[in-house]
């Protein structure tokens, strides 16, 4: 009977009793804010929606709270974890408080942005609170590394959230909003608090939620766009024309290829969708 047992959530008193055992002092370098609370986890798992069917992959477990809801929940979870020390613990708390499902858990010891394959069954779903510092980048290249992965629900530092899910025209689309719009369409999923970490980030957080399409209809590689988004707003303020020129050289090939994707030489990048991006990268091949 136990061993079907559901997992038991991580509260406060664990998250602290478990850093103790690790003599742990968390680290901004590394963004580490542990969650305490078992609603929140429990929240994201529901926003997540993901199934009995899903296999998830989990960056940045940390003690293992939101690894417990998930366990609860998938078929199959792979977590990733750099810290030495955090990665030596978290099999040990999967047998403790989730005995059940220790089949069902997958502990890969590594660097989330260097990571080229995983083992076991392809992932279909990413739901993480992700280290702030590397959000974004940690993102698309799980997006990038794994077509599998159908949807997400992530956890990021509220301004980050504000600038993925961004629309063009908005103070907050940039870079980060049309890389990740490359892959998937993204949505804002709601706000955290900060009473629910440990210890208490001096920033807000926010729930991004994503759902996996394909790419835009282009001749030109995901490179070549990207390199044209990453010109685009290298001077923000800038209109296309001259930022493009200072990147792909002539005033001619720049303007042939915004004619050809229908943009007007003095618009700026903000007000570009991943769409027109595609076809203005290829003009400029």
């Amino acid at each position: 009977m136990t061993s079907s047992a559901g997992p038991r959530y991580l509260g406060p008193a664990d998250v602290r009793r478990l850093a103790g055992v690790l003599d742990l002092r968390p680290t901004k370098q590394r963004g580490q804010n542990f969650v305490i609370d078992a609603n929140t986890c429990r929240r994201i798992v529901r926003e997540s929606a993901i199934t009995d069917a899903d296999v998830v992959i989990e960056v940045g477990p940390g003690l293992g709270s939101l690894t417990l809801a998930l366990l609860e929940v998938a078929r199959h979870v792979t977590a990733v974890e750099i810290d030495d020390r955090l990665a030596g613990l978290l099999e040990s708390t999967i047998a403790e408080y989730a005995p059940g499902q220790a089949d069902s858990f997958t502990l890969v010891h590594a660097d989330a942005l260097r990571i080229t394959e995983l083992p076991g069954p392809a992932p279909t779903a990413l739901v993480a609170n992700l280290p702030y510092n590397v959000s974004v980048p940690v993102l698309l290249h799980l997006l990038a590394l794994l077509p599998s992965l159908e949807r997400g629900l992530v956890m990021v530092q509220a301004e980050v959230a504000d600038r993925l899910a961004a629309r063009p025209g908005t103070k907050a689309y940039g870079v980060p909003s049309l890389k990740a719009a490359w892959y998937a369409d993204v949505r804002r999923a709601g706000a955290i608090g900060r009473n629910v970490f440990w210890p208490a980030p001096n920033v807000d957080s926010g729930l991004v939620a994503w759902t996996r399409r394909e790419p835009p209809p282009t001749t030109a590689s995901r490179d070549e766009v990207f390199a044209v988004i990453d010109a685009a707003f290298a001077h923000r303020r800038k209109a296309l024309r001259g930022v493009l020129r200072e990147v792909f050289g002539s005033t001619e090939a720049v303007e042939a290829a915004l004619d050809h994707a229908g943009v007007d030489p003095l618009t700026r990048g903000e007000a570009l969708t991943i769409e027109q991006f595609a076809v203005l990268a290829e003009g400029l091949r």
